[in-house]
């Protein structure tokens, strides 16, 4: 798998986040709803990926293929997968979050818990 999308490092989205034009992004949290509810950022649409056959037939309904998109999850590894996909569906402007909410909550913000 080749990577067609670019990454972006938890102090990144910390700035991304603190912006008055964050509204533009579309933040994708590919976890699982009990990660959710241990850790999570506002404003992050979820879609799991244990629940892909539920929603990816929607998702160009539910996202703009165009918008910048950052997608999270623990650590990177599955919010790397879900941008090869959206990337694979024609989205243009996908982002990975390295090291995902654990990073986050290290470097970033460490009120989010850790799990």
């Amino acid at each position: 798998m080749s990577e067609m999308f670019a990454q972006i490092t938890v102090e990144e989205l910390g700035r991304y986040l603190a912006k008055t034009n964050a509204e533009k992004l579309q933040l994708v949290d590919v976890r699982e709803p009990y990660e959710i509810e241990l850790a999570a950022l506002p404003g992050f649409a979820v879609f799991p990926l244990s629940e892909f056959a539920e929603w990816s037939g929607e998702i160009d309904d539910r996202l703009n293929r165009d918008t910048e998109t950052l997608v999270l999850c623990h650590h990177g590894v599955r919010s790397a997968q879900m941008c090869q996909w959206l990337s694979d569906r024609g989205f243009t402007n996908v982002k990975n979050i390295v090291g995902g909410i654990d990073a986050y909550s290290m470097v970033v913000d460490r009120t989010i818990p850790r799990y």
